[in-house]
């Protein structure tokens, strides 16, 4: 497959939200069990970056942002036909490649090596890191369909 067979866009009218829910429910190990309705929802309101050969989606990004100055980089997978060919480099650079950001986030269990490449480093690696802190819920797309929703609420 040769570089131009490949697009990767942000639109997110042609998002195959069927083949984003298969594989973050089925094949990923840090969503796995997630609902449609989740899917549909974190894609509704976060930057979406779709991979495509020749039309048809084969990978997918998603970067939660305020779109001014920090991203956190969420969802990246390219389906298995299609890995090993270069595809996830090229779209971990188009995402960080994305203007005026300046602080970036991601969690991974097995591709340090490849976000290394791209700048990112261990938070232990930082002087900043008694400034981070997190809440890691592994379990929370198995308790069933009926995750509450942030609400926003008027002062």
């Amino acid at each position: 497959m040769s570089k131009n067979e490949i697009e990767i866009c942000t639109g997110k009218s042609r998002l195959d939200l069927a083949m984003i829910h298969d594989f973050l429910a089925n094949q990923s190990y840090w969503a796995a069990g997630i609902s449609v309705k989740v899917v549909k929802k974190s894609t509704e309101n976060t930057l979406c970056f779709g991979v495509y050969h020749q039309g048809r989606q084969i990978g997918f990004a998603r970067v939660v942002t305020d779109y001014a100055t920090i991203a956190y980089v969420d969802d990246v997978f390219i389906i298995g036909p299609h890995r090993g060919k270069g595809l996830g480099k090229r779209l971990i650079k188009t995402i960080i490649d994305h203007p005026g950001l300046r602080l970036w986030f991601l969690g991974t269990r097995d591709a340090h090596e490849l976000y290394r490449k791209y700048g990112f480093k261990k938070v232990t690696e930082t002087s900043a890191v008694e400034r981070f802190m997190a809440i890691l819920n592994p379990d929370a797309y198995k308790r069933g369909p009926s995750i509450p929703s942030i609400r926003n609420t008027p002062c």
